[in-house]
């Protein structure tokens, strides 16, 4: 009896042997059939394509500063975002009545942009008081021009303006004529409207000598 048992095992087990390198053969079979892959995109290495008007990459882009170029002082005021025709003020007067100033007018404007909190500012409204004002270079009319209501100090504004001196209370104004800080001043031409020469200043004989700049400026441009 036991040798019977022997003899089925020992045919079960050539029986499973001879299956499984039946199965062995047949995989192999199946791989060998299998198409070749395709080679992998990504494995393949970017070429460099130079067009005729782009710049190889061994050197800079056309914007890129050289480094032996000039460099603007990062403090000097950018350039005017504006045209250069300056718009008419509008806004309200101290008693908080409507105004509006023109800028074409018989003289030229010194637009002046000041304020109550700016220390630099009280050089200025001492200046404008009628005891302590000195002529300037063209004499042009003079025009303060604070931001609304909400951003000064009103008994403060009575204080240190001048009777006798235009003052409007307009933050637009300080949006056209692209003022960013204070004080801040801006030469009008009275003919064209236009915005002969700005910017910012510590003391009045530095404005008078922004005016005077632009008016000799003027005189050499007309003899050409």
């Amino acid at each position: 009896m036991l040798t019977a048992l022997v003899v089925v095992e020992t045919i079960v087990l050539a029986l499973l042997g001879m299956i499984v390198v039946a199965l062995l053969r047949s995989h192999a079979e199946v791989l060998r059939r299998l198409p070749e892959p395709e080679p992998d995109e990504e494995a393949v290495p970017a070429r460099t394509i130079v067009l005729p008007d782009t710049p190889r990459p061994d050197t800079p882009w056309p914007d890129t500063p050289r480094p032996d170029a000039p460099r603007v002082p990062e403090h000097l005021p950018q350039p005017r975002r504006r045209a250069t025709e300056a718009r008419d003020i509008a806004g309200t007067t101290l008693e908080g009545d409507p105004i509006v100033v023109s800028m074409r007018s018989r003289t030229d404007t010194l637009v002046a942009f000041l304020s109550t909190g700016c220390l630099t500012c009280r050089t200025f409204w001492d200046g404008l008081r009628p005891e302590a004002r000195q002529p300037l270079p063209g004499d042009p009319r003079v025009v303060v021009v604070v931001k609304d209501p909400a951003f000064e100090s009103p008994s403060k504004l009575r204080d240190l303006a001048p009777d006798d001196v235009d003052i409007v209370q307009s933050s637009a104004a300080w949006e056209d004529f692209g003022v960013a800080m204070s004080p801040y001043f801006c030469s009008v031409d009275g003919a064209s409207g236009a915005v002969r020469s700005e910017g910012s200043a510590m003391t009045w004989e530095q404005v008078a000598s922004l005016l005077r700049d632009a008016l000799l400026d003027e005189e050499v441009a007309a003899r050409r």
